[in-house]
């Protein structure tokens, strides 16, 4: 694959004006002083006019074109590469084969940037489509690795529900100024634009609809993972990622050196979401996902649509939390069983009862479907640079109106009110504590006595202070770690202890809510890149 420099290529992609139709509207809205407009609302819970919404509509800009904008606001890297072997043309609802190009035109040169243009650099930026075994499987990578360097650690970031890897273009820059470190973002399978294979499940029983769910997206990281011939990295999920990124721990061990969860989904019990009836293969979102303002969200403890709850902890140390581990680590049950349900919207209920998944409502509302959108985007990114939110906004739709694939995983996943059906809380003390074979499976018919056994990984759960996802799961989490810990150390031997790497901790980043990585993406940075090299020293030691 050649190599460009970084102020060259992908001139067709960038080409598109930036001052778009929401951008527009919100540069109105702000004439008048008011809160309402400051924060770039036009009335009503959807921004983007009937008018603005059918030219967006029409305009039908291809999800690669969307993300490429997306990627040009990462510092010091003027052109990014894109690749245009998915979402280069317009989503087509016949499920074909493949959903993506093998034409060697449509792969993107990496880009390098160099000392004289990037004060961290040189660096080499890739955009990838990577192919996996079977029919239409392969994901979306984006990547950077820094040049000159001897490269001994991997950093994998995966997205949450829906989303893409587009949406931590703040923090590719800021992780990959670690030396030694290349860092990865990946598009699940059946999400942003990897591609979309159709979604089916085989079993009738639940738990097994379950595991079915979840292999469906951790199968293709563990192949990716082979691909890539990685053997072992630090792992990175937010949110539904998250989950994700704990079910890959306990069924393909060995092959982390650290995990690290970002406000991630599915942590606490709730007795209803364990017994509640499973649904057809589809979906629906989060609540405070389309209500929650990120503009109120990036300010203090002041917010008053917030829990007490979570108000008591924004005054923790953010690199401990002790506080909010003293109160819920006493008493798992507690936790798991108490914690609060959200109300929900009667249309969001009927939605997801009716297994309607929130996309499939934008790709049947047509010229409206922009409009819909923007009533989550403009919350969403409001605390943004209205380009930069303008560009989040058209990145989401091109995203959002792909055909349905692996967001229909979520019903099997998630109860109505986000809690989990199979909850990690019973089952995340296991991260970094499964037997090993030889070949790294963890099937086998030799006793467990006298097979190989992880030692532990650290296991970071990172929340924002105004997050809406409950940190007290968190917490609970992190005691349950900690007790998995105790008992198998307190039957072990000396050199048994010394080598144990197990720990667990929960950090609080300021200012942000359930987008930690976006909304504190400073702070973000700077915690990741201790974490990271903490990594680094260990396995120097090692």
């Amino acid at each position: 694959m050649s190599t460009a420099t970084a102020g060259g290529g992908d001139d067709e992609l960038r080409s598109s004006s930036r001052h778009s139709p929401l951008a527009s509207q919100r540069e109105k809205a702000s004439n008048t002083p008011t809160e309402t407009n400051r924060t770039g609302r036009t009335g009503g819970y959807f921004t983007l006019g009937y008018k603005e919404g059918f030219s967006q509509w029409w305009a039908n800009v291809p999800a690669a074109k969307a993300e490429h904008t997306v990627l040009s606001y990462i510092p010091y890297l003027k052109q990014p590469p894109t690749h245009t072997q998915t979402g280069k043309t317009l989503p087509s609802e016949t499920l074909s084969t493949e959903s993506f190009s093998d034409n060697s035109a449509d792969e993107a040169s990496a880009v390098q940037t160099h000392s004289n243009c990037d004060p961290y650099g040189p660096r080499q930026w890739h955009s990838t489509l990577v192919k996996l075994s079977g029919e239409n499987r392969a994901l979306n990578e984006f990547s950077v690795e820094r040049m000159g360097e001897d490269i001994d650690q991997n950093l994998v970031i995966l997205h949450g529900y829906g989303a893409g890897l587009g949406f931590f273009y703040k923090n590719f820059e800021g992780l990959s100024r670690v030396k030694g470190w290349r860092v990865y973002a990946l598009d699940l399978l059946g999400m942003g634009r990897s591609s979309r294979p159709p979604f089916k499940l085989h079993s009738k029983d639940r738990q097994k609809c379950i595991t079915e769910a979840e292999n469906w997206f951790i199968d293709a990281l563990e192949e990716w993972r082979v691909r890539r011939k990685i053997d072992r990295f630090t792992l990175v999920g937010h949110s539904l990622g998250g989950y994700m990124s704990v079910a890959y721990a306990l069924k393909y061990p060995g092959h982390l050196n650290k995990l690290i969860l970002a406000s991630p989904v599915g942590i606490p019990e709730d007795p209803w979401a364990v017994h509640a009836e499973m649904p057809e293969p589809t979906d629906s979102t989060l609540t405070n996902e389309f209500s929650q303002d990120q503009q109120e969200d990036v300010k203090s403890s002041s917010n008053q649509k917030l829990s007490v709850s979570v108000k008591q902890g924004d005054n923790n140390n953010f690199l401990n939390a002790r506080s909010k581990g003293q109160e819920t680590s006493k008493t798992e049950d507690k936790t798991s069983s108490t914690a609060p349900r959200k109300p929900l919207p009667k249309w969001l209920t009927y939605l997801w009862d009716a297994n309607i998944s929130p996309f499939s409502l934008v790709r049947w509302s047509g010229p409206l479907g922009p409009r819909f959108v923007s009533g989550w985007t403009s919350r969403r990114f409001s605390h943004l640079a209205t380009e930069e939110a303008q560009a989040l906004h058209n990145y989401a739709y091109s995203l959002f109106k792909q055909r349905g694939s692996g967001e229909y995983a979520l019903a099997y996943i998630l109860a109505p009110g986000a809690f989990a059906r199979s909850p990690l809380i019973r089952r995340i003390q296991g991260v970094g504590r499964q037997y090993l074979q030889p070949d790294g499976s963890t099937s086998s018919s030799v006793e467990s006595a006298v097979r190989k056994r992880e030692n532990g990984i650290p296991v970071v759960l990172m929340y924002g202070e105004n997050d809406w996802m409950d940190v007290n799961g968190g917490n609970a989490a992190k005691q349950k770690i900690e007790e998995e810990k105790a008992k198998i150390l307190k039957t072990a031997s000396a050199d048994e202890k010394k080598a144990d790497n197990g720990s667990a901790k929960v950090l609080i980043i300021e200012k942000a809510g359930h987008h930690v990585y976006l909304d504190g993406f400073s702070e973000f940075n700077h915690v990741m890149r201790k974490e990271m090299e903490e990594v680094s020293r260990y396995e120097r030691q090692a």
